[in-house]
């Protein structure tokens, strides 16, 4: 005959296996749900009446910007969105998500207006994103500008030899270890990767110059690398007005002759998961941060090869 204490203990393990499978089947339920309610929220986007978009890019820029993308050009196939305000609060980043995001903000454009409205800092790709709409709004003390390519690596060579370690390294060609951490950069990797930043500076250049409408040689006078604050913006043409994002949307309605009472809504992809995640918090006691940094956004911020940034 089994003891009281075993009984009690039996059940509380046959307990414990039950609300294991009630979450488990709760969470695969939810998961069912969560893209029909994407598709929900999506089908009433586009029902909407006229109204304009917001776009937020703070922050560092990764190399992986398609969800923005997408964003900007569902945006741009919907009928009923009249216009984006861009708010962009950024120091730059990875020159492929800045490029990325610059083509993706320039092709809607050219079919439907934007304004810009900068936050305390919109530097190097930050201002590169920036330069396709008609119209920019800083506020006195942003930082902008910064026009510009780094591309660095560290080199601890000289550390190895004092430690009295040595890298065998094969390669298949002499500029195919450049550049390398275990070996110090060549002459011949120096102008190879010299080549490169180049490139990039002078596509950077030919943005601004066409999204602002001035000679590339003022552009390549201006862009040295150096930021500018809001007020020396405006003066060098690199911005038009001093003004807030309230300015910004009071010029894109007026200028387009828009109902002043036009909603404005803000492009967002992870509604839908942010909920969940929620959900996931009160369900299973789970923190909604935690469920949201490791389970929902496993992306991390990539910034592989040269990067347009301001660094202080």
């Amino acid at each position: 005959m089994q003891l009281e204490s075993d009984i009690l203990l039996e059940r509380q393990k046959m307990r414990r296996k039950l609300i294991l499978w009630r979450c488990f089947a709760i969470v695969i339920f939810v998961l069912s749900i969560v893209p029909i309610l994407a598709t929900t929220m999506s089908s009433k986007m586009n029902n909407l009446s006229d109204h304009l978009v917001k776009m937020k890019i703070e922050g560092v820029i990764s190399s992986d910007v398609s969800k923005q993308v997408q964003l900007i050009d569902k945006a741009l196939d919907n009928k009923s969105v009249k216009g984006m305000i861009l708010y962009v609060n950024s120091p730059g980043g990875a020159v492929t998500g800045g490029e990325q995001l610059h083509d993706a903000i320039l092709r809607f454009a050219k079919k439907k207006p934007v304004v810009v409205s900068m936050g305390g800092v919109a530097a190097s790709a930050g201002y590169m994103i920036s330069v396709p709409a008609k119209r920019i709004f800083a506020l006195n003390s942003t930082l902008t500008g910064s026009i510009g390519v780094i591309m660095q690596t560290p080199d601890i060579s000289g550390l190895l030899d004092k430690v009295g370690v040595n890298v065998d390294q094969l390669v298949s060609g002499p500029l195919k270890g450049q550049p390398s951490m275990v070996k110090p950069l060549s002459p011949a990797g120096r102008e190879m990767l010299q080549g490169l930043i180049t490139d990039f500076y002078d596509q950077f250049v030919n943005m601004v110059a066409q999204g602002r409408h001035m000679d590339i040689a003022k552009v390549k006078e201006l862009g040295d690398g150096r930021p500018y604050t809001g007020q020396q913006a405006v003066k060098l043409g690199l911005v038009d007005q001093i003004g807030t994002e309230k300015d910004a949307k009071y010029w894109l309605i007026t200028s387009n002759h828009l109902p002043k009472n036009i909603k404005v809504i803000e492009l967002k992809s992870d509604q839908p998961k942010k909920w969940f995640a929620r959900f996931l918090g009160e369900t299973l006691g789970v923190s909604v941060d935690s469920v949201i940094q490791q389970i929902l956004y496993k992306d991390r911020l990539h910034l592989g090869g040269a990067v347009a940034i301001w660094q202080p």
